[in-house]
């Protein structure tokens, strides 16, 4: 089995600054992927948050601010693999591109199918407006030629397994050679963070596929982790997936939260890789 790649996803979408340890700043997001670096993670997920004062929960498609978050992260751990966000709500998704062509991450999440992204609270109340989070084949199409042009590995994020077996259909019809794939666990209207459905995805994933997991939620996420560490999938955690470590507390900030994934991945036989040997395995060299 191959040693276990750990991604640590920074910040998140709309998490708001004010309330939670976000990195927001290049310089903040540079510090905090340094700390996760040296507890294991070699691939960062990157989101760009609006600067300036009360501005930071909001986020940012400006590529200038993705050259230099990308800069000063890879500044701060030489050697890491850049992984961008993409995923807007709308068919216009040309300042994803504009900050692909200017940063040229080695990965981007590309997410490969829609959904009704839900929550509801207690009381039986919507946690926010019922929406559609719609990714049709071709906007899928679109942002993965961009991925062509820049030399960027699309990892297909994957929230139901219709959408995982769509990949599939990606690859039959020749947009996508060598899929990677993200099951995307714990959305409430999507795939539960449950255990025992990670043996059924791998199923029908398309046949060799390299595949992770990202686990959103709290005290149920740790489990999950350990089932993706045992079937040998590859691993992701940060403050945009939870806040919380394995015994409930919360966590400090990025660091924590890699240190704790590293510790499973290693209980249960698996080492971590370097970012050189992350590299070999998910062919980007």
């Amino acid at each position: 089995m191959s040693k276990a790649i750990i991604t640590c996803a920074l910040t998140g979408v709309l998490t708001d600054p004010r309330q939670h340890p976000v990195p927001v700043t290049p310089s903040e997001l540079a510090a905090s992927a340094r700390e996760a670096w040296d507890a294991g993670a070699v691939c960062m997920h990157v989101h760009f948050r609006q600067q300036g004062e009360g501005r930071g929960h909001l986020p940012s498609w400006d590529p200038a601010l993705a050259v230099e978050v990308g800069e000063a992260i890879r500044s701060a751990c030489p050697g890491v693999i850049l992984n961008f966000t993409t995923g807007v709500v709308g068919r216009d998704q040309s300042g994803a591109i504009a900050c692909l062509r200017a940063g040229r991450p080695e990965i981007a999440a590309c997410n490969a199918g829609s959904l009704n992204y839900l929550k509801t609270r207690a009381g039986g109340q919507w946690a926010w407006p019922p929406m559609l989070f719609d990714n049709p084949v071709e906007k899928v199409a679109e942002i993965v030629a961009v991925m062509g042009e820049t030399g960027t590995k699309p990892e297909f994020e994957c929230f139901d397994t219709g959408i995982v077996r769509s990949v599939g259909m990606f690859a039959e019809v020749g947009m996508v050679s060598a899929p990677q794939v993200n099951f995307v666990m714990g959305v409430a209207s999507g795939m539960p963070a449950d255990p025992d459905l990670l043996p059924l995805l791998l199923k029908y994933r398309p046949e060799g596929c390299p595949w992770q997991t990202t686990v959103i939620g709290r005290a149920e996420v740790w489990a999950l982790h350990r089932r993706a560490v045992e079937l040998g999938g590859h691993l992701r955690t940060g403050l945009e997936d939870t806040f919380y470590l394995p015994d409930g507390a919360r966590a400090s900030g990025n660091g924590a939260l890699v240190e704790a994934l590293a510790a499973v991945a290693r209980e249960a036989g698996r080492e971590i890789a370097s970012a050189a040997e992350a590299r070999g395995i998910w062919g980007l060299d």
